[in-house]
């Protein structure tokens, strides 16, 4: 049975930099503000960085090299104003002296991206902005809204160098205000589905691995408390990142054996959206996480292809979470999720962009008959994701002059090589699909085709998830809501390493895209180009910079002086080469043995070091995400929740014909918008009255009645919009007060919104069906005389229900309220006596419930 586990909740969450001539002192506490810790960072050294966890003798980037000690002094709020009182009256420059402060506040923050040198001192850059975008599980994921890059090193020991404002541009260039990702509590860089099995560890492996950690217990009272609560502790997990997804492991990497874990605060580069779906009234969380790769990372024509550690070009992992947002815990919600990765292809070649081309030649770089990159690629992909791997090829096949099918022929040769080993069962599947052909072809559907070969895959490698009483069911997908969701996706990515968004969009492969499209992806595609051609030079340069990759170094040549970066992405150019693996066993020994299931999510000794596990009182902040989310200590706003205002299937993408009356039985108006109709009055009215007129409007045509088609009109402005006036009929109403104006409106088909033709006619069954519900609705009233003849006049075979409850008076107009029991008058007795002064004493059990608080939350 799995054990009680929690993701452990970061305790540095608020910071504030204060400054004196010697030092920086990093102050960081949790949320509530009830538990601090202290970073002090020495100013007097001109290149080395000097910082001190407190009670911490740690020293990072000197010969003296130190092991992180777990007892690092966690301060309270008092104490926390003693020592900055402390500091700055022993920093005035006049003992005593009230004028002038020794002790600056400089910034406040909300976590460190990491620490930089170039060629002077070290920089740190801290979260000074951040945003709310998403929530899974209580879980808050959020986006760097802006940063702010400090000097260490006090003007008077500085040592300047000229090129170091020309570095200091380029590795500002990264724009970290744009689409940078992080959370407190929610591991960004692994997926769901090991987030969560790792909480579900066996509670024999969660005791065995308290006890390996037991000194990174903060809480002197630990272990009384647990004895004294029969050990009903909870188990904290907090486990290593995904590095290969971590943008900012070179900049955390100097001080991550130095100081506490709390303080290491790993983002991610991507995209993160999220949306609420209505499903019969219940809410889903729809949420759309894409991490980019660290390893390889660039442009798009400057980085191709797979360097020598496997590892390729701009690859992106995109998962989708859907989660029951009634019900907020990973350990009772309902979380299911889908991973899908793009990736360049994984062999060595590259494109020439020297020669002013739009599609710049393809060229082979290396023979690799034995596909050794290729092999070193896959691996990788069984150990993080398992059995079976999909490939899914949209290069073109068919060309006049060999180009993308340079690629395809080469990756064909790969695959079939590396099969020949792997065990039947688990081989690598390849499907090829010429999607530049099938989208120039008017007699297929491109998105129907990839719908079928989606559906394929998914029955092949299943999805996440959580709960073994969970079941499948079609439902009529929301396609709005899904379609603008990814193609933020796919436009926010684009411009990463594109230079500009989507070329071709959904209304693009469906041909229904207005001629305004059109000139859009033309415009789209010249952005492209020029950034390609001009500028992405520059943002690679960037980009090596940000990622460690180049590090500058006195006396050896400049980022700007390099001609070619080649040799900094593979490293088997500078030093000679490990030794090779097998051509034919060519995966690792572990991953093989542990198929389908990926080796990173097997219970073994190399995975449970990559684990930190904390017992904790089941109070403590640490682990109570309640707590964390819900934060009852502070003032909040309805119209702040973010809940409320992320995007909404029911309010952003109800039919626009809808406006501020959903009711089935209200006439749609194409003109009508939700912010048109909440905007004007007299719009509102007039949304009654035609609920009223509904019935005198004639019905609305069968399907087989809509002869325009979506190539005839897809011409039209109003498709960009958003709506289907290619498949609307005009419909006649008469008004009631005056029969001779006749206005002309434009409607959806019932079948289109509702999923029904009201026009073909009930059934039997649906008539009887329909009656017993009106028949139970006429129960609850007070029952009269017009009632009871109502219930008369029902047709035969409707069940006729008397009112039957436990008071005498029980309907929608009154009711006699039930009786209190002694225990709960008691109680509100009490309560009434405590607001007038006069206490009840105390008994045992609440004077015990109430040490143990105080213990938990102020010792």
């Amino acid at each position: 049975m799995p054990a009680a586990a929690a993701p452990i909740i970061s305790s540095v969450q608020k910071l504030v930099l204060y400054e004196t001539r010697a030092r920086y002192f990093l102050v960081g506490s949790n949320h509530a503000e009830t538990k601090y810790r202290v970073l002090k960072i020495d100013r007097t050294e001109p290149k080395d960085l000097v910082i001190i966890d407190d009670r911490i003798s740690g020293f990072s980037n000197m010969l003296v090299a130190t092991v992180w000690n777990p007892f690092s002094h966690v301060y309270t709020q008092q104490e926390v104003r003693e020592l900055l009182g402390r500091l700055d009256l022993g920093n005035r420059t006049k003992m005593g002296q009230k004028g002038s402060s020794g002790l600056f506040r400089a910034v406040s923050a909300f976590g460190v991206v990491g620490f930089v040198r170039f060629l002077e001192g070290y920089y740190i850059v801290l979260i000074t902005k951040r945003r709310k975008m998403a929530d899974i599980g209580g879980h808050a994921i959020y986006k760097v809204e802006d940063t702010n890059m400090i000097y260490i090193p006090n003007d008077s020991v500085r040592i300047t160098h000229p090129d170091e404002a020309r570095y200091l541009r380029i590795f500002q260039n990264v724009d970290l205000s744009s689409n940078f990702y992080f959370s407190y509590s929610y591991d960004l860089s692994h997926s769901l589905q090991y987030n969560l099995t790792v909480l579900r560890m066996p509670l024999e492996m969660l005791k065995s691995e308290t006890t390996q950690t037991r000194q990174e217990s903060f809480d002197i009272f630990e272990d009384e408390g647990l004895i004294t609560q029969g050990g009903s502790g909870v188990f904290g997990i907090c486990s290593e990142p995904y590095m290969k997804y971590v943008w900012n492991g070179e900049l955390l990497d100097i001080i991550k054996n130095t100081v506490h874990r709390d303080w290491l605060l790993y983002i991610i580069h991507g995209f993160c959206g999220q949306s609420k779906l209505l499903i019969y009234g219940r809410p889903v969380y729809v949420t759309l996480i894409a991490r980019r790769s660290s390893k390889f990372a660039g442009t798009r024509f400057l980085k191709r292809g797979a360097n020598c550690e496997g590892d390729v070009a701009n690859e992106v992992e995109t998962e989708q979470i859907l989660c029951d947002a009634s019900v907020m815990s990973f350990t009772a919600g309902s979380y299911s999720s889908y991973v899908q990765v793009r990736g360049s292809v994984p062999l060595y070649w590259s494109q020439d962009i020297s020669t002013m081309m739009p599609k710049p030649p393809i060229t082979l770089d290396q023979a690799d008959p034995f596909a050794h990159v290729a092999a070193l690629h896959f691996d990788q992909m069984l150990q993080r994701f398992g059995s079976p791997i999909i490939i899914l090829n949209l290069v073109k096949e068919r060309e006049k002059r060999k180009h993308e099918r340079i690629l395809s022929e080469e990756l064909v040769a790969a695959v079939t090589y590396l099969n020949q080993f792997l065990p039947p069962e688990h081989t690598i599947i390849y499907i090829p699909w010429d999607m530049a052909k099938y989208t120039k072809s008017k007699l297929c559907n491109v998105l129907d085709r990839l719908n079928v070969i989606a559906e394929s895959v998914v029955k092949k490698t299943g999805f996440f998830v959580n709960r073994p009483d969970s079941y499948c069911s079609i439902l009529r997908p929301d396609e709005k809501l899904f379609e603008e969701l990814y193609e933020d996706h796919g436009d926010t990515l684009s411009l990463q390493y594109g230079g500009s968004q989507l070329v071709h969009r959904v209304k693009t492969y469906r041909k229904i895209a207005p001629w305004t499209q059109h000139s859009k992806d033309i415009m789209q595609t010249l952005s492209r180009y020029y950034s390609n051609a001009f500028s992405d030079a520059d943002r690679q340069d960037s980009i090596n910079l940000f990622l460690g990759v180049f590090h500058p170094t006195e006396g050896k040549p400049h980022l700007w002086e390099l001609p070619t970066d080649f040799y900094l992405h593979h490293k088997n150019t500078m030093r000679l080469l490990p030794t090779r693996r097998s051509y034919t066993y060519w995966w690792t020994p572990e991953v093989i043995k542990h198929l389908p299931l990926p080796y990173d999510e097997v219970i073994c000794a190399a995975n449970l070091k990559k684990l930190i596990v904390k017992k904790f009182h089941k109070y403590e902040e640490e682990i109570d995400i309640h707590n964390e989310f819900f934060r009852p200590y502070e003032l909040s706003s309805f119209d702040d929740t973010f809940c409320l205002a992320m995007t909404s299937s029911a309010r952003d993408f109800m039919p626009k014909t809808v406006g501020i009356d959903p009711s089935p039985f209200t006439v749609r108006k194409p003109d009508e918008t939700g912010k048109s109709v909440l905007g004007n009055k007299s719009n509102r009215e007039e949304a009654v009255l035609q609920r009223k007129t509904a019935a005198s409007a004639p019905p609305p045509p069968s399907e087989e009645a809509v002869s325009s088609s979506s190539e005839d009109d897809s011409g039209t402005d109003r498709e960009e919009e958003g709506s289907v006036s290619q498949r609307s009929t005009p419909v006649k109403m008469t008004d009631t007060g005056d029969s001779t104006k006749v206005t002309e409106n434009v409607v959806q088909p019932m079948k289109e919104v509702y999923g029904i033709n009201l026009s073909d006619g009930l059934s039997e069954e649906d008539l009887s069906i329909y009656s017993r519900f009106v028949q139970l609705g006429q129960s609850q009233h007070k029952q009269d005389k017009s009632s009871q003849q109502l219930c008369s006049r029902c047709p035969d075979g409707v069940i006729k229900l008397t009112p039957i409850s436990a008071f005498s008076q029980d309907n929608i107009y009154e009711v006699q309220p039930p009786r209190v029991d002694r225990k709960s008058t008691e109680i509100f007795q009490a309560h009434i006596q405590a607001s007038q002064g006069i206490m009840q004493p105390l008994g045992k059990e609440d004077t015990s419930m109430y040490r143990e608080y105080i213990r938990n939350r102020y010792l």
